[in-house]
């Protein structure tokens, strides 16, 4: 049976630790020059209908090392972007190529490409979830502070792709999220609701910091938002992420942020450039986790 890649949810939490632990692996092979060829002679393609810095060269560098190959599509280079039906493109597509990546707006379109995909397919961000980041971010909390597991997460910003899968994450892998965002701008009740036991919904972020061993954000205006810039500057005024904030966390507590980042608005300098940042850290592993999940999908891995 063909497996996607949509949401967390996809996979169960004992398959997701298992993607962890391969990822960390992968990387230790990687940094050790061991040549590993699992993908020889297949094929991604990765259908791009926002702009990529990290998750294009992770996934087409992760697809060279493998063995394999990548096919870079965008909306200017593909009838995709000229009205086609999506199972239309989705049929030919997945006809021609062994699995393919996605990064759009509306994720009910990505659900309908999956639909009538004949190969696996990845989300690799839409308005609604960023599943592939939260494998790299928990990749990077585990090999630096170990097994999150019971530990607390704190979520300030913005109820937007990112805290959506960070509330999925928060039941598959059982730990406390605390989200601070300011009022009109929550995560979907729905996402909520299905992860109530483990979210915590806290308008204060100096609150919701306290004893913090994670604190994440992200922009205040995602991409398709930008035209809402300065009505979010003036929201988001007091959801910064500053020293002050990190304070209230436990000494130890990581900052994480998917990146880009706007110093000076969702986080200060002196945060994001400090010893607590692992921005580049997490950035790096977004390659390693995601040869973890192609591996896993194109049925190769030793994940049980």
């Amino acid at each position: 049976m063909t497996r996607h890649f949509l949401t967390l949810n996809d996979l169960t939490s004992n398959e997701l630790r298992g993607l962890i632990n391969r990822a960390i692996e992968l990387k230790a092979m990687h940094k050790k020059g061991e040549i590993y060829e699992p993908l020889k002679n297949k094929v991604l393609g990765m259908v791009f209908e926002k702009s990529s810095t990290r998750t294009r060269v992770s996934f087409e560098s992760g697809m060279i090392q493998f063995g394999g190959q990548a096919i870079f599509l965008s909306p200017r280079d593909t009838q995709l972007g000229r009205g086609e039906p999506i199972e239309d493109s989705a049929r030919v597509l997945s006809s021609m190529v062994d699995i393919i990546m996605i990064r759009t707006f509306e994720h009910s379109k990505l659900e309908s490409f999956a639909q009538y995909s004949s190969v696996p397919v990845i989300n690799a961000l839409t308005d609604m979830y960023h599943p592939c980041q939260l494998l790299a971010d928990l990749q990077t909390y585990q090999e630096l502070r170990g097994d999150i597991q019971g530990k607390t997460v704190t979520w300030v910003g913005d109820g937007n792709n990112m805290c959506h899968s960070y509330m999925n994450a928060a039941r598959q892998f059982d730990f406390q999220l605390n989200v601070a965002t300011p009022e009109n701008f929550e995560p979907m009740e729905e996402v909520l609701l299905k992860n109530a036991a483990n979210v915590n919904i806290i308008h204060d972020p100096i609150k919701a910091s306290e004893g913090s061993d994670l604190i994440v954000t992200d922009v205040w205006a995602s991409m398709g938002q930008e035209h809402e810039q300065k009505v979010r500057e003036r929201a988001f005024a007091n959801y910064q992420v500053t020293t002050e904030v990190m304070a209230q966390a436990n000494p130890d507590a990581l900052f994480m942020h998917c990146l880009p980042a706007h110093r000076g608005e969702e986080v200060s300098a002196e945060v994001i450039d400090g010893p607590q940042s692992v921005v580049f850290h997490e950035a790096e592993n977004r390659l390693h986790s995601q040869k973890a999940l192609l591996e896993f999908l194109m049925g190769c891995s030793p994940i049980a």
